[in-house]
């Protein structure tokens, strides 16, 4: 019993400042994404309303914010070390602001499109993150960084929602100007919610450009980076079909809302034991596979799919599939990249995520124009089927956390061979000019008070694992 107690009263515990930062840091990127996501259930019914659209301009129209995400997602986050993180992130929400208000005034496909580019625009992701990392200590930091991804997926649950509902009452006009007034409410929060930490370097949450061009040639990586580019591809594109095959089978757009949330809650619920199953037994490769394979059968059944129920079952397979994938991907990446470049790694998959975006609305839409959805939905199957065999040839993941140690100025070669002497560490790292030492450890085996009394005799605690 005393035992129990005692870890209890180890475990760490957010303060009242951290609490405060990750419940508002948390909201605010969940606000962001939510204005991104609520129109991909409804951009290609309202849409139509639009001068000069087509299926190919309103799938660009859905997905071209990903383009302009993609390319400022790093060096806004690289920009936020030199000049802080408020700045971009203040700046981004305007930038947003500025976007989702060009969309809601808009009367053609072309101002949609124009302000959408702009909302991608804002790219604040990576400050976000980064701000994150300055605001809670070390041991605190892996709670912190699950808060933020599961708003992100509670922001696309809701979106979907959402969108259906807020369309039937004012179109896309009224979704885009919730969405400015969203911004400007986020930029409220920035300047008199959020603390004022010094920015902190970091490369465990922050990208750098040396470090990214190596990691960019880690072939490792590539199978998860094409990954999540597959999985937000299909995110964007199915729903350049989907609606309007609701609408064929008897769903008015304004009940859309009512199928998604049962499907939605069910799949969450389903993913759940799998996630446990991924970390908990260490079968994250088999549970990934599990997933693809979910969601290729949901796409190659919905290209002949046409009642309700069809619909229902094969929404509820491909949206288990694709919250499994996106919760379990990152995690994977986390596990195999390298020790002080997880930043730089995670800046790179992020971009291909967003990227995905782009191409799953530009490309659908064209695809669906073109040749239709049962094209669509097969082509899409046939590409994560191609994705699975692929990752099915990559090693399965050694389950090992990131750790950083403060090294106070300096660190001695004697020093990192004890390091690497130590039960669980795999890896070590020290990147010049950092100030820290990066370890890649077996959590279950590694003592971090340990590692913390080798760089620090004095005894000061200074490691986290993530």
């Amino acid at each position: 019993m005393s035992s129990s107690s005692d870890s209890r009263a180890n475990k760490p515990v957010l303060s009242q400042t951290e609490q405060r930062a990750v419940v508002s840091l948390a909201s605010l990127y969940a606000l962001r994404m939510l204005g991104l996501f609520m129109v991909l259930p409804v951009m290609m019914i309202e849409g139509q309303k639009l001068d000069g659209a087509t299926p190919a301009l309103l799938g660009l129209a859905m997905g071209i914010y990903g383009l302009t995400q993609a390319l400022l997602q790093i060096p806004a986050g690289t920009l936020s070390d030199r000049i802080g993180r408020k700045p971009i992130i203040i700046g981004g929400l305007l930038i947003f602001a500025l976007g989702s208000l060009i969309a809601a005034s808009a009367d053609s496909v072309w101002g949609v499109i124009i302000g959408r580019a702009l909302q991608g625009g804002g790219a604040i992701a990576s400050a976000i993150m980064a701000l994150v990392t300055d605001l809670t200590r070390e041991e605190n930091r892996m709670k912190a960084m699950a808060s933020i991804g599961a708003s992100i997926g509670l922001s696309f649950s809701v979106a979907l929602i959402l969108g259906p509902w807020l369309a039937e009452m004012g179109g896309l006009s009224l979704i885009f100007g919730l969405t400015g007034v969203l911004a400007i409410g986020g930029i409220l929060v920035t300047l008199f919610v959020i603390p004022n930490p010094p920015a902190v370097p970091h490369r465990d949450a922050s990208a750098v450009w040396s470090e990214v061009g190596v990691q960019l040639r880690n072939k490792a990586l590539w199978p998860l980076n094409i990954g999540i580019f597959l999985l937000h591809a299909l995110m964007v594109a199915i729903f350049v079909a989907i609606p309007g095959q609701l609408l064929n089978a008897g769903v008015v757009a304004e009940h859309h809302s009512w199928l998604y949330l049962p499907v939605l809650m069910v799949a969450f619920v389903l993913m759940v034991p799998f996630i446990i199953v991924a970390e908990k037994k260490q079968k994250m490769k088999g549970v990934v596979l599990t997933g693809a394979l979910g969601i290729a059968a949901a796409l190659l059944l919905m290209s002949q799919a046409d009642s309700l129920w069809q619909w229902i079952a094969l929404l509820l397979l491909y949206f288990w599939g694709f919250n499994l994938m996106e919760a379990s991907l990152p995690s994977w990446l986390s596990k195999i990249a390298p020790a002080g470049a997880k930043g730089s790694a995670m800046g790179i998959y992020s971009s291909m995520q967003f990227l995905g975006a782009f191409a799953g609305g530009s490309l659908g839409g064209w695809i669906m124009s073109s040749w239709g959805s049962s094209t669509l939905f097969g082509g899409l199957g046939a590409l994560v089927i191609l994705w699975a065999l692929i990752l099915s040839r990559s090693s399965a993941p050694r389950h090992l956390t990131s750790v950083r140690l403060n090294t106070g100025g300096t660190c001695t070669d004697q020093q990192l061979a004890q390091l690497m002497d130590l039960p669980g560490v795999s890896e070590v790292s020290l990147p010049d000019g950092d100030g820290a030492i990066y370890l890649k450890v077996s959590a279950d085996a590694f003592d971090r008070k340990q590692a913390s009394a080798i760089v620090d005799p004095t005894g000061e605690e200074h490691g986290s694992q993530r």
